[in-house]
């Protein structure tokens, strides 16, 4: 069971790089490496050198973030913050900051900047805790 667990893992890993490896170099995305970004989780390839996600954060499925808005004819940058998690089927529009150390609820709907070290949730997102601190891919830390 140990062979197959590892076989596992590496076959996984190396999907993560190739998938890696098209974020950053066809759509122009600024994805460190440290990042993880769930398979079901839909980054805005549109305008793809605009999306910037810090080391340590963690996109989960489902989670959607955006870089353009079609009908305003906006094509911004939008920035996620180092050891951040982003909840499953959360949307971040165009041109929105999220700072360092934060968290997204899953289902928020983030409309505006979040400072660093706070965790949002709701549709619009608001802040409903401040002050946390996260280690790796947002975990929080207790």
């Amino acid at each position: 069971m140990k062979v197959v667990k590892k076989v596992r893992s590496a076959i996984w890993l190396s999907l993560i790089g190739v998938r890696y490896f098209f974020l950053t170099v066809f759509y122009g995305m600024s994805i460190d490496k440290t990042a993880r970004i769930a398979y079901g989780a839909k980054l805005d390839k549109t305008f793809g050198q605009g999306l910037h996600i810090g080391a340590e954060t963690y996109v989960a499925s489902g989670a959607i973030i955006f870089t353009h808005d079609f009908c305003r004819h906006i094509h911004t940058d939008t920035y996620v913050g180092k050891r951040c998690f982003i909840g499953a089927n959360a949307i971040i529009m165009p041109g929105v900051t999220i700072g360092d150390e934060c968290v997204i609820g899953a289902g928020a709907i983030v409309t505006k900047n979040v400072p660093s070290h706070c965790m949002v949730a709701g549709n619009p997102a608001r802040i409903i805790k401040e002050g946390i601190r996260t280690k790796i891919y947002g975990q929080l830390v207790t």
